[in-house]
């Protein structure tokens, strides 16, 4: 028998934690083995707690959603963090991704898209859809580093890339899709997937948001 995906929440509101405890332990092979109203909680929790993902909010009190995120990626197997924002408010989810994160969702999701979301990281994806991550780009465009400034000192993270695997990585961060970028290439998704693969492989990349990322700090795509 699978075991089930293990979910841990953080957030310092208990009506939200209730609400997704009760979604979450609702559904076959997932289970809510704990929670944390703040950041610091959580890391003192989470160090005798097993889990596969955590449900981590952004604002909350005594230590941040982005703080908590960066210590837990530091620890030996971190668990899968996937990010809560309200989206317009939270400038600090963009950091959280940086910080370690592997996705992020909106606070008033769905449950389906939230319960996907969990189901989706734990196999080691991302969750964020390329319409997604166009609108994250475009509300976090003021707090991307200047591609001007970001391209006067080369990154030796694109030094192993191959012409093609860079130009993947151009519409990666542009926000494209597999489909999508197959269809610009003219290739099948399959072989994407492997240029994709590739510049994980190379970048030390994590997923698809790391290699958004590295696509605008590095200066290849500008804000």
């Amino acid at each position: 028998m699978t075991e089930p995906i293990r979910v841990f929440l953080v957030d310092d509101q208990d009506l939200v934690r209730a609400g997704f405890r009760m979604l979450i332990d609702s559904q076959p092979g997932l289970t809510v083995v704990g929670e944390a109203g703040d950041g610091g909680e959580a890391l003192e929790r989470l160090a005798v707690t097993r889990c596969d993902v955590v449900l981590m909010d952004v604002r909350m009190p005594r230590l941040d959603g982005v703080e908590a995120t960066r210590r837990l990626a530091a620890r030996p197997d971190p668990p899968r963090v996937i990010v809560l924002t309200t989206f317009d408010l939270d400038e600090y989810a963009f950091a959280a991704i940086r910080a370690g994160a592997a996705a992020f969702l909106l606070k008033d999701a769905t449950p389906e898209t939230l319960l996907d979301a969990i189901r989706t990281v734990h196999a080691g994806d991302s969750v964020v859809a390329p319409s997604t991550t166009r609108r994250l780009l475009e509300h976090f465009a003021g707090v991307l580093p200047d591609p001007a400034a970001a391209s006067v000192v080369p990154d030796r993270r694109l030094d192993a890339l191959t012409e093609r695997e860079r130009e993947t990585l151009v519409l990666v961060g542009r926000g494209l899709s597999n489909a999508e970028i197959a269809a610009d290439f003219v290739v099948s998704e399959a072989t994407v997937k492997t240029h994709i693969g590739r510049l994980l492989a190379k970048t030390g990349s994590r997923d698809r948001v790391q290699l958004v990322v590295l696509a605008y700090e590095t200066g290849l795509v500008g804000s």
